[in-house]
């Protein structure tokens, strides 16, 4: 899905999580499957708007400053991605908010993204905080 996006999509990804610049390239392809695979259950129409969403930015991008989304510079691509979040227009608004949780979810979907920030959910709940041979209620912080 992501083929003919890749590179503004890699853009809007650092202008959202800056810290994501410094991903290798196969942390990208494994951010990327991740935002994949969340899109590839969705319709058809999502997914092409998604695509279709990335394409207006990096038009909106050429038209405002000369330049596409990856050849803005960070600071330039930021003040973009904050005005159009920020948008009066609640379906620019939504989209931007929806193209910065599929960021966050390239970054922050990673093992070492989530340590990055402390994150240490698990799907076996509050039992895998639980140190060995505890009972219930017992080594779990509150």
């Amino acid at each position: 899905m992501l083929g003919r996006v890749r590179r503004p999509f890699r853009a809007l990804v650092v202008g959202f999580v800056p810290e994501s610049a410094d991903l290798s390239a196969d942390e990208w392809r494994r951010g990327e499957e991740l935002a994949e695979r969340l899109l590839s259950g969705r319709p058809g129409r999502v997914r092409r708007q998604v695509t279709l969403l990335i394409l207006a930015l990096n038009l909106i991008a050429a038209a405002r400053f000369g330049r596409t989304l990856p050849a803005l510079d960070p600071s330039t691509r930021s003040r973009l991605l904050t005005s159009l979040q920020d948008s009066p227009l609640l379906l620019v608004r939504r989209g931007v908010w929806g193209l910065r949780t599929l960021a966050f979810l390239v970054y922050y979907g990673r093992e070492q993204g989530r340590a990055a920030v402390g994150y240490r959910a698990s799907a076996s709940g509050w039992a895998s905080r639980r140190s060995p041979g505890t009972g219930a209620g017992e080594g779990r912080e509150p």
